[in-house]
């Protein structure tokens, strides 16, 4: 049975990450200079301009490859039962890109991802396609796995995150920076605030960055640490500003990642607002929004966003939504229910 506050928590986060998705749709991989000259301040979904790199053509409040692919993932999840089918998963990338090219979308798979796909139709097994995948592409999707997964046991829990970045991201700080962000979600789907959310992924992320083809650069547990404390207590424009100047905006995971903390501090832990933070920010708003708002989303719960900014969203089957958001709580209920019944046997042994 499934607990109505779980389901509301989980629609939280998907819907949340899709919201900030749409809203740094059109602002994504412009300076925050250029977005204010064209747009002023971002509040609400608009159209990107013309000739915009990536977004052109689409409508306001419509959602991007962060969405598509985390929606994706949750099925594949879902489909997967206890094993994670890679070659399914591979599969449904490929067969999205071919989607959103027959579309026209100029948004297409993330670079670490791009490569490894192309690794695997050369031959090069999944397992080490993803060896040089260190961007955003693992954390900006990886939600579902927060749903689906309980946070403890945490060497099980960052397993699997792990394990469905293995393919496209399959390096420490792709893993690091996916498993802070999974363990969020899945503070959040538990009950927690934002702040414990926070707290649960720093300590996912140190576990994280054992895992997987070790890769210079900032270690992202810390990274989320600092970036929350520069800007905590912060006026909101003197926030923002340190998190474009000092942190980072851009699509590797030591930046956007922790970028996306700072926002969820910046914002108090609102889905909206963080949405409206990382849309004004510049560079990848998009998928720090997605990130951000998801987080906040999972810890706020569905019945908390702004409804008329959800019946906006396009590109976005609510009643599919639902029903994922549906399956992965049940997949969660049943873990749970599994380890706690293997504890009862331990006891008793």
């Amino acid at each position: 049975m499934q607990d109505s506050t779980t389901l509301d928590r989980a629609m939280g986060a998907l819907v949340g990450g899709a919201l900030g998705d749409a809203l740094g749709m059109p602002t994504q991989l412009l300076s925050p200079a250029r977005i204010a000259e064209l747009h002023g301040h971002v509040e609400d979904f608009i159209a990107p301009f013309a000739d915009h790199p990536v977004s052109k053509g689409l409508l306001a409040g419509t959602i991007t490859d962060d969405t598509e692919q985390a929606l994706l993932l949750g099925r594949i999840l879902v489909e997967s039962g206890e094993r994670f089918d890679h070659a399914r998963w591979v599969n449904a990338l490929l067969d999205w890109e071919r989607d959103v090219k027959a579309r026209g979308s100029y948004d297409l798979l993330g670079p670490s991802t791009k490569r490894a796909i192309d690794a695997i139709n050369n031959g090069v097994p999944a397992e080490e396609a993803g060896r040089s995948g260190d961007t955003n592409g693992a954390a900006m999707r990886i939600a579902p796995v927060g749903i689906m997964m309980p946070l403890e046991p945490l060497d099980a829990f960052v397993a699997k995150v792990a394990e469905t970045c293995r393919a496209t991201h399959n390096t420490s700080r792709a893993i690091a920076a996916a498993a802070g962000v999974a363990a969020a979600v899945s503070r959040g789907i538990a009950g927690g605030d934002w702040r414990a959310a926070s707290d649960s992924a720093v300590a996912a992320a140190r576990r994280g960055a054992t895992l997987g083809h070790w890769v210079t650069g900032g270690d992202i547990a810390a990274r989320i640490v600092w970036a929350q404390d520069i800007v905590r207590g912060k006026a909101k424009r003197d926030a923002i500003r340190l998190i474009i100047d000092l942190v980072g905006t851009g699509v590797a995971s030591q930046e956007s990642v922790p970028a996306a903390f700072a926002v969820l501090e910046v914002a108090g832990g609102d889905p909206w607002q963080a949405a409206v933070i990382s849309a004004n920010l510049g560079g990848d708003t998009d998928t720090i929004g997605a990130i951000a708002a998801g987080m906040a989303g999972a810890c706020a719960g569905f019945s908390r966003l702004p409804r008329q900014r959800v019946a906006d969203l396009k590109g976005f089957d609510m009643a599919d939504v639902r029903a994922l958001a549906a399956d992965l709580v049940a997949a969660r209920v049943a873990r749970s229910g599994a380890q706690k019944t293997g504890s009862g046997k331990d006891a008793a042994a």
